[in-house]
C-alpha cells in the first residue's frame, strides 16, 4: 500500500467506534513478536494535560540525549502527527510501509481491531524499528482497557488532572474515572499522581498500594510563576529559575507534574543534566494549547473543551489581557456540559463567532450560537469554520480585540487551513 491506501484502510475501521480492550491489540501484537516488549516508556493518561505533558517529558528526554519517541492522539493537523522519533514525524513512506505490513497479520484475525488499535500497533512497530530508547505513550482514553496499556513494566506511569469526561465510556464520578486511569498502573513501576482531586487521589494511591508501586504526586503549588506573556511563562520549582515556551494558567500544574516525573526517571538510572531540563521545557513546542496563530490582530487557539481546561483558559485570558473582553470563536462536540461552559465563556466574551467543527459528533453553529445570545452573549454564526475565521479576524483588525478560539480541537486543523488560506489572499 502507499500512503493514502495506508491511511484509507486505516480509516475504514472508524465504523468500528471505541470497543474498549486489550486483546485484539495484544492477538495483533502476539502475531508481531511482542515487540512493544522490547521498549522503555514513560505512560501518561489523564484527562486534562496528558498532552502537554508528554510533550515536555519527550523534548527533556531528547535534549538529554536518548533516542525518544513520542506518540499521541488525536494528531491534529495530519495523521504522521501521532507517532514521531526525537521530534520528526513518521515519514509516508515509513507510514506505508509499516501499515502494509501489520495488515498482513491484521487480514487474518475473526475480530479486525479498530482504528486506534491498528494506530497504536503500527506506532509500536516504528519505535521498535527506529531502535528508541524510550517512548513517552499518551494513552488514548482512560487507561484499563485502553490499547496501549499492552505494554508491561513502564519506567514511570504518570496520570494528569481527572475531570468528568467520556462519562459514557470511563463511569460518571471522579471516582470511577480515576479508577479507570489507575489501570495504567504497573507492580512495583513508580506512579506520578499531578492533579488536585483528592477524590482521584486516593482512588489512585490506594491501586499503587495494592500494586506495590511507590507513589508520588505534584502540585502546582511547587511552580511559581515569575512572570507570564505570549510569548512564554518563567516560573522557579526547587528554588531554580525556568522558562517554558507554553502558556496557559494549567501548565503550572503540567510542569510540577513533569518535574517529578524526571525526578523520578532520574532514581531510575536516566541522566537528565539540569541543562536538557531547561532547554527542553523553553524549546517545546505542543500546538493548539494557548498557542499564537497571529499577532495582527492577535489570535489565540487552545483546545479547552471542558470545564476544568476552560476555566484555567479563561484565567489565563483575564490575567493576560488585564479582565479586557475578548472575541471569542468556538465549536464545541454535542455531549460537552454547556451549562458550565457557556457562563465561563461569558465571562470574557465582548462577542462570539460561532462553528461547527467537521466531525459527527460536533454540535450545529446556529444552535450554538442561540445558546449564548440566550445567555445575554452577543452572537454569529457561521456556516463554515473558514467563514468563522474570517469575521473574527476582521473583527479582530477593525477594533484591536483579542481573538480567541477555543472548544475543541477537532477544529484545529480547519482554523489552521483557515489561515493559510486568509495569507494567501493577503500576497
Amino acid at each position: 500500500m502507499n500512503c493514502k491506501e495506508s491511511l484509507d484502510y486505516i480509516y475504514s475501521t472508524v465504523w468500528k467506534g471505541s470497543r474498549p480492550g486489550l486483546g485484539r491489540t495484544l492477538e495483533l501484537l502476539g502475531m508481531m513478536g511482542n515487540i512493544q516488549d522490547k521498549l522503555k516508556y514513560v505512560h501518561v493518561a489523564g484527562t486534562n494535560g496528558k498532552g502537554s505533558v508528554c510533550a515536555m517529558t519527550a523534548n527533556i528526554l531528547k535534549e538529554s540525549g536518548y533516542k525518544t519517541g513520542l506518540y499521541i492522539s488525536p494528531g491534529l493537523r495530519s495523521f504522521n502527527e501521532r507517532m514521531s522519533v526525537n521530534g520528526e514525524y513518521i515519514t509516508d513512506s515509513e507510514l506505508a510501509d509499516i501499515a502494509t505490513y501489520v495488515r498482513s497479520f491484521a487480514d487474518k484475525m475473526k475480530d479486525s481491531p479498530t482504528e486506534f488499535e491498528l494506530t497504536t500497533v503500527i506506532a509500536f512497530e516504528y519505535f521498535y524499528r527506529k531502535k528508541c530508547d524510550v517512548v513517552v505513550l499518551e494513552v488514548g482514553m482512560g487507561g484499563r482497557l485502553d490499547s496501549t496499556n499492552v505494554i508491561k513494566s513502564p519506567e514511570v506511569s504518570v496520570i494528569t488532572g481527572i475531570a468528568l469526561d467520556h462519562t459514557a465510556f470511563l463511569g460518571d464520578t471522579v471516582e470511577k474515572i480515576a479508577a479507570e486511569k489507575a489501570g495504567i498502573i504497573k507492580t512495583r513501576r513508580p506512579v506520578v499522581y499531578g492533579g488536585d482531586s483528592k477524590e482521584a487521589g486516593k482512588v489512585i494511591s490506594a491501586k499503587a498500594s495494592e500494586m506495590y508501586a511507590p507513589y508520588y504526586t505534584s502540585s502546582e503549588n511547587e511552580v511559581n510563576v515569575v512572570s507570564r506573556t505570549l510569548d512564554g511563562t518563567v516560573f522557579t520549582y526547587g528554588g531554580r529559575e525556568y522558562k517554558s515556551s507554553l502558556v496557559g494558567d494549567y501548565q503550572r500544574s503540567n510542569v510540577a507534574t513533569v518535574m517529578k516525573t524526571v525526578g523520578v526517571l532520574r532514581s531510575n538510572g536516566f541522566n537528565i543534566p539540569v541543562s536538557a531540563v531547561e532547554k527542553g521545557l523553553s524549546s517545546v513546542y505542543w500546538p493548539a494549547r494557548f498557542e499564537v496563530l497571529s499577532r495582527e490582530p492577535l489570535m489565540i487557539y487552545d483546545g479547552a473543551h471542558n470545564p476544568q481546561g476552560l476555566a484555567s483558559c479563561v484565567k489565563t485570558v483575564k490575567e493576560l489581557f488585564r479582565n479586557k473582553r475578548v472575541i471569542v470563536l468556538s465549536g464545541v462536540m454535542a455531549d460537552k456540559d454547556f451549562s458550565v461552559m457557556l457562563p465561563m465563556i461569558k465571562q470574557i466574551a465582548a462577542r462570539v463567532y460561532t462553528v461547527r467543527p467537521d466531525s459527527h459528533r460536533s454540535l450545529g453553529a446556529r444552535k450554538y450560537a442561540a445558546l449564548f445570545n440566550s445567555e445575554g452573549v452577543e452572537a454569529h454564526s457561521s456556516n463554515t469554520v473558514r467563514a468563522g475565521v474570517e469575521k473574527a479576524y476582521s473583527d479582530g483588525k477593525k477594533t484591536g480585540l483579542p481573538v480567541v478560539m477555543l472548544g475543541t480541537l477537532y477544529m484545529y486543523k480547519e482554523v489552521r487551513d483557515a489561515f493559510d488560506a486568509i495569507a494567501e489572499d493577503k500576497r
